[in-house]
């Protein structure tokens, strides 16, 4: 039995008897009276449990509250030291991913998970000083946004959402059914059913001008829908409408794409010459062609061939810049 369950039966056994003698603690829970003497003050020091000593029935009871102190409460939910570990490490890392978004909702939690562990601020300086997110191109989010966006989603409320487009910079008003919330690149993305277009659309956070809850419910797609429509092609843009691209990784460069996984649904094989054959669905293919192009000559288009020129045509307009006068 480790320390939060004897912790929890001390305190089950002093609420349910008015005093209780030092061997029946000792025999229920199988401890020593050392052990069993560090608990009481663990009790005492980290949860302001009113425990004394009755001399008349020679045990320990609950004294009157005297309204004075902190309350004495154990946490409602139990988790033993590892489990705290790793709720604290998944605390530490989604604040590294969107920084204040949790901090005034996990505050609390996070004191009181501290006070079960032997060594609370050792342990969290721990976390934070050996796991870190490194962080590229992130994009900043408004913590107002979110905390709208969060609350709508799981209430099932309609949004009104002010959106300004990154590509042709004009500003739209658009009442949405929010559906999911997903983290992808360094980036927050809300997928919508966008009551407008009448189909589903993704929005980057990062592009809201204003965010506002309306007090009207939410449209739900079917599930499976969206997963198909979701997970379809290639990155975040998917659509109905696949096609499917076929790529050459060159030798050099084919263990380092071959550890990678570009779709749930690729199909993959090495050639006699080392070289990697990767053939991956697209929708749209603006994200899979910035793919592409990061592996610069160790990766070549088969196919399609609408696929190959756009990727001939960025690769010109790369090399016009360093020419002579431009």
């Amino acid at each position: 039995m480790n320390q939060t369950e004897r912790l929890y039966h001390i305190d089950k056994l002093l609420r349910a008897n008015r005093c209780v003698p030092v061997n029946r603690f000792l025999e229920e829970i199988g401890i020593s009276i050392a052990t069993f003497k560090r608990d009481l003050e663990h009790l005492r020091s980290h949860f302001n449990a009113p425990i004394e000593w009755d001399r008349e029935c020679r045990g320990y009871r609950l004294a009157m509250s005297t309204n004075a102190g902190p309350r004495y409460e154990l946490p409602g939910v139990w988790f033993n030291a590892s489990e705290i570990h790793a709720l604290l490490t998944i605390e530490h890392l989604l604040e590294n991913i969107e920084p204040g978004v949790l901090q005034p909702h996990f505050s609390a939690f996070r004191e009181r998970l501290a006070t079960i562990l032997e060594q609370p601020e050792s342990t969290m300086r721990e976390i934070e000083r050996r796991v870190f997110i490194q962080h590229r191109f992130k994009r900043l989010v408004s913590p107002h946004h979110f905390k709208t966006i969060v609350e709508a989603l799981l209430r099932r409320q309609l949004l009104r959402l002010t959106h300004d487009s990154r590509f042709t910079h004009q500003i739209s008003e658009r009442t949405v059914s929010p559906q999911r919330l997903i983290h992808y690149r360094e980036v927050w993305y809300l997928v919508v059913w966008c009551h407008l277009r009448q189909a589903v659309r993704t929005f980057a956070l990062d592009n809201l001008i204003w965010a506002e809850i309306l007090n009207e419910p939410a449209i739900e797609v079917d599930a499976t829908e969206l997963n198909d429509l979701l997970e379809s092609g290639y990155g975040i843009w998917s659509g109905k409408e696949v096609r499917w691209a076929s790529l050459r990784f060159h030798p050099s460069s084919a263990r380092w794409a071959s550890s990678e996984t570009w779709h749930r649904d690729q199909r993959a094989q090495f050639e006699a010459d080392g070289s990697y054959i990767l053939e991956i669905p697209y929708a749209q293919d603006d994200e899979l062609i910035m793919d592409i192009l990061k592996y610069g000559g160790g990766c070549t288009v088969l196919a399609p061939e609408e696929l190959r020129a756009k990727v001939i045509l960025r690769l010109d307009q790369t090399r016009e810049n360093y020419l002579p006068g431009s």
